[in-house]
């Protein structure tokens, strides 16, 4: 597994930034970056299970993500998801061996504010044949993230 380490400068403030990054609507807005359709289920609320859902992308009408729990939650300054295995048309599986692929894996995102200008950093873990498209895809997440902040 390696990591992925990214941060963007907003010019907003940080608790427009931390809502419109986990906001239902504006969630969907900059995760489609990732996947058109994305979203999640659940709460951020430390210790809650979560999925992050989106269409599976293999021509049918399936879905598939992640099934995370909400390892820290201090609001406006960081968050940490942990994601516990893989999700796929309503089933949750936390214990093949493609799971274990994912699992344990975090998700951090780091939020500083210094005179109104936010700076987001992520933190993800990956696993090494999918670090360059997420670390593409997370370069266009971060900038429709910001483009939503500063409209």
């Amino acid at each position: 597994m390696q990591k992925i380490h990214q941060s963007i400068t907003i010019n907003a403030p940080v608790a427009k930034v931390w809502d419109a990054m986990l906001g239902k609507g504006t969630y969907e807005e900059w995760t489609a970056m990732f996947n058109p359709g994305s979203r999640y289920e659940g709460d951020w609320s430390e210790g809650s299970k979560i999925l992050f859902i989106g269409p599976s992308g293999d021509g049918t009408d399936g879905e598939s993500g992640m099934v995370s729990r909400i390892a820290v939650n201090k609001p406006h300054e960081f968050i940490s998801i942990e994601h516990l295995g893989i999700y796929a048309n309503g089933v949750e599986d936390t214990t093949s061996e493609e799971a274990k692929k994912w699992s344990p894996a975090f998700e951090n995102y780091t939020f500083s504010e210094t005179d109104g200008v936010t700076t987001v950093t992520i933190d993800q873990d990956i696993e090494d044949e999918y670090k360059e498209e997420f670390e593409a895809m997370w370069k266009k997440a971060l900038a429709k993230l910001k483009e939503i902040c500063e409209r």
